[in-house]
């Protein structure tokens, strides 16, 4: 008999983050959030990649559904839905032309570019580069069936910068045929809008959505727009075998930088953005990649499943560099256009046993691969600024990596549950300087490879508690971006190859437990990393990185899940983390250059000590309503390393409401939203050790949202 069929089944999982006015929040708290919520024994496939329930699991990791997705949401940023898991800090930044601040227990929290530290994933295929840095743009939220959220030792069998696992799935089509649109429009000249279509003929099923988005921005010089489009086609082969084509793109024209703002700026006027004006701050980028998954099972007991993709990334960025400073003619300038390629594949079969201790083994390897043509140029022509100029800068930088995995699993009894593995990492950077001076050798290379170790047990105390714990080993190698700068002046050309890549000990215990009207998870953790990077110098929009020694994060993270009556149900989540450094270590703050030391002890920047989600959902069977009303709140976080400076913590309210209408062969359904109720001022995010002081990103005040929604078909 299977493991699957002998643990219990509970009902209802989830998590998410507290902070600081506790007591108020908890309060609302002791319910918290939608029907839909991921159960604790829901389904999963980024721990062990093949389905497993996740109660048997010696891992963190949740699974959000479509209804928390779509459900009274805008659907254009994966915060909306990650502020909900505990150990994930997820911050809109009201900058799209920067990506979203997310960071996982810490890491990826000093991410100047994208997201890293962290793995993302769409439908198998990476939206993280080979060297660690992640783009998440692409996401199309408006057919997601559900985003998975994996933390802790378990997230290192994915590869270097693996501090957590982010993976978004495309829903399926529904038999038949269905066409859906919907509109939603608010504050600040906010608007979306999504045409899909979505079907299933028996052997082919397919989901094809476009969306549109654009917003005038809370904030001045703030204007964006972006267009998505995301498509799933699965074939059902013989035997069982399916082969899935995925494809998707997104293009945002020039999207306007409003900059960070000093604490003074803040102060006097939140939607400030005076740099970001006088220089026409701004970002374009477009991205199209496509895929092909082929699974195919070789009898009831072996599988394999082969991932291809290949995508092209364009990206223009005008930034607020003084005409002072580019005019030094070792400065790269303040116009960045990049282009880049990538591809690659990850082939594994999974075998299973049949015997009355199940057992079974995942071999797999893969080869991910980036190529990337940077220029640079001045922001200036003349005296007109926020135009592109002459070139200071032209580079070609390739990134591969080659990984192979192994993981075992075996159930010795129907109370244990024990998984290993390993992945053995090898990463080589390579860029060359086509502008190099005359005696300077242009090329650049270095290659970093370890083996990070993974194992964890699982016990079943009773038949409605499990116990667990874990360790694994972790990789974070330098992205392009911490390789790009020796020194701050351009006076050191070439790559910083003297930066060593990070090394973590990750541990992990916990308890998941409940029934299907009350249940929780309890995770505690301790993460120890040697030769973590953070900025030596920052200046003249260089940031040379250094390695700094040893540092520590440990915490909790629990949530609970209620089910109080037919109509009425929640969901309650709080995060603490501790993360501070272990070593001293020397940064320059000005220039000319004064070191400056940071002492043992210090928080790390961008993360919070505390977070807090709480939700309660009301929803009567009939007429068909659901109404959630939902607290979110963060300690403060530090900007810097020296820890001179912090966003202040803040405790929001947000509410929305909607409701449906079923016809023959129509479902209309209407949502009201209703973000920070209460006007509470605030800032959302930070830029970690800005050189001008501008940290502080601010946040709306209160802001409403409407949308409609007509669905025809099954």
């Amino acid at each position: 008999m299977p493991l699957v069929s002998q643990f219990p089944r509970p009902d209802v999982s989830r998590r998410n983050s507290l902070l600081c006015d506790v007591s108020l929040a908890v309060a609302l708290a002791l319910s918290p959030a939608p029907d839909a919520r991921a159960d604790i024994d829901s389904v999963v496939v980024s721990a062990t990649r093949t389905a497993e329930r996740s109660m048997l699991l010696p891992a963190s990791i949740d699974s959000l559904d479509k209804d928390l997705i779509q459900n009274g949401q805008l659907q254009v940023n994966l915060s909306e839905t990650l502020s909900q898991v505990p150990g994930v800090n997820a911050q809109l930044r009201q900058n799209y032309a920067q990506d979203l601040q997310i960071s996982v227990r810490g890491f990826g929290a000093r991410s100047a570019f994208g997201v890293s530290g962290v793995r993302l994933y769409s439908d198998g295929i990476p939206g993280t580069m080979p060297d660690g840095q992640g783009q998440f743009s692409q996401f199309d939220l408006g057919s997601a069936a559900r985003i998975e959220v994996l933390r802790g030792p378990f997230s290192v069998l994915y590869g270097n910068s693996s501090g957590g696992v982010i993976s978004v799935f495309t829903e399926d089509g529904e038999p038949g045929f269905g066409v859906s649109a919907s509109a939603t429009a608010g504050s600040y000249g906010t608007q979306r809008y999504l045409l899909k279509a979505s079907g299933d003929t028996g052997r082919v099923n397919y989901v094809v959505d476009a969306s549109h988005f654009e917003t005038g921005g809370y904030r001045q010089h703030s204007a964006a727009e972006r267009d998505n489009f995301n498509s799933k086609v699965r074939l059902d082969l013989a035997n069982g075998a399916t082969l899935t084509f995925v494809a998707n793109a997104v293009e945002t024209p020039f999207v306007q930088d409003p900059l960070g703002l000093t604490r003074t700026q803040w102060l006097a006027d939140p939607r400030q953005a005076p740099v970001a004006i006088t220089f026409n701050t701004r970002k374009s980028l477009s991205q199209e990649q496509g895929g092909v998954i082929y699974f195919v099972p070789l009898g009831a007991q072996v599988e394999l499943t082969s991932t291809t993709y290949v995508g092209a990334r364009d990206t223009t960025q005008f930034q607020a560099i003084p005409q002072s400073t580019q005019a030094v003619l070792t400065s790269p300038g303040g116009v960045i256009d990049l282009s880049r390629t990538f591809w690659g594949t990850d082939a594994h079969a999974t075998w299973r046993s049949d015997s009355a201790s199940p057992f079974k083994v995942t071999l797999g390897a893969s080869y991910d691969a980036l190529g990337e043509s940077r220029h640079s140029y001045l922001n200036y022509i003349g005296t007109t600024l926020g135009v592109e100029g002459a070139l200071r800068a032209s580079l070609r930088n390739r990134v591969y990596d080659i990984n192979e995995y192994l993981q075992l699993q075996w159930d010795p009894s129907p109370r244990w549950r024990a998984i290993a593995g390993v992945r053995n990492n090898a990463v080589v950077v390579e860029s060359d300087n086509r502008l190099a001076a005359a005696g300077i050798n242009p090329n650049s290379s270095v290659r970093y490879s370890a083996p990070d170790p993974v194992a964890g047990l699982t016990f079943r105390a009773t038949p409605l508690v499990n116990l667990y714990t874990s360790y694994g080993k972790g990789f974070e190698t330098p992205t392009l971006n911490n390789l790009a700068y020796r020194s701050t002046n351009g006076s050191l050309p070439g790559l910083n190859l003297g930066l060593a890549p990070a090394r973590s000990d990750n541990y992990e215990v916990g308890i998941k437990a409940g029934d299907a009207q009350l249940s929780g998870n309890l995770a505690a953790f301790l993460i120890r990393t040697k030769n973590e990077l953070a900025i030596a110098a920052n200046s003249g929009g260089r940031s040379v990185y250094t390695n700094i020694g040893e540092t520590e994060r440990k915490g909790l993270e629990l949530s609970l899940d209620g089910r109080w009556s037919t109509t009425l149900s929640s969901h309650f989540a709080y995060t603490y983390l501790q993360a501070v450094t272990k070593t001293a270590y020397a940064t320059c703050v000005t220039l000319p250059c004064a070191p400056v030391v940071i002492p043992v002890g210090k928080r790390l920047p961008a993360v919070p000590e505390n977070a807090l989600y709480a939700g309660l959902t009301w929803q009567p069977q009939s007429p068909s309503l659901s109404a959630t009303v939902e607290a979110v709140a963060r300690a403060q976080v530090y900007a810097d390393d020296r820890n001179s400076t912090a966003a202040p913590a803040y405790l929001l309210f947000n509410a929305h409401l909607s409701w449906q209408q079923e016809f023959t062969n129509w479902r209309l359904s209407e949502v009201v939203r209703i973000d920070n109720i209460l006007r509470r001022n605030y800032v959302g995010s930070v830029i970690v050790n800005d050189s001008n002081s501008r940290y502080f990103e601010a946040e709306p005040g209160r802001t409403a949202y409407v949308g409609l929604q007509a669905k025809f078909g099954k």
